[in-house]
């Protein structure tokens, strides 16, 4: 079995839009069960304040966070081919950026910017999934973070716990979310297979 489905995600494309706590840990899940392409896009930095959730290292500090998640993305699995854009995303580029992609995961920090590529991919790619992350702020609770579907859109988290003074992004939570995004993907791209 694990032969059919690695012939199957070897050929797929997945677009992620941020490279932080979300989409850095979901696009090494899917490196690691080898997703063929990953196109990722982010614009910041690494900040030290980001290793308590990222998948990035302390001597990454200061890199942009597309190419250094590139580059840890091939010391895990080089077989897969990854795309990075040093890039902050708008409705325009999305659609030039993700437009081969089978499935785009949104894994924004900022509820506009979550909101802009939903309502971006669901208009121009009514066809594509997406797969979200809301409410995966703070700590336990395990059992609230669960999985919705309406229609080609995909929540992934409690909905409602959103990061804060009282509640920061912890590794364990946003983790958890960033898997089941993973584990969702998955769920579309191997749909059918026996």
């Amino acid at each position: 079995m694990i032969q059919k489905i690695k012939k199957v995600l070897r050929t797929k494309t997945v677009g992620i839009a941020g490279c932080g706590g979300l989409g850095s840990n979901c696009a090494v899940a899917l490196a690691r069960v080898g997703v063929g392409h990953l196109v990722i896009a982010d614009f910041d930095s690494i900040d030290v304040s980001n290793l308590n959730r990222q998948y990035f290292f302390l001597n990454q500090v200061g890199e942009k966070k597309a190419y250094a998640l590139r580059d840890n993305i091939v010391k895990i699995n080089p077989e897969v081919k990854v795309t990075a854009f040093d890039i902050r995303l708008d409705k325009h580029n999305v659609r030039e950026l993700f437009i081969d992609c089978d499935i785009i995961v949104e894994a924004f920090d900022l509820a506009d910017m979550k909101h802009m590529l939903v309502e971006t991919v669901l208009t121009f790619f009514p066809d594509k999934y997406i797969v979200t992350g809301v409410g995966l702020a703070g700590w336990g609770d395990s059992n609230a973070i669960r999985m919705r579907q309406m229609g080609q859109l995909i929540i992934c988290g409690d909905e409602t716990k959103e990061v804060s003074q009282e509640l920061p992004p912890l590794a364990p939570r946003v983790g958890i979310v960033a898997n089941m995004q993973a584990n969702q993907v998955l769920e579309i791209l191997l749909k059918g297979i026996k």
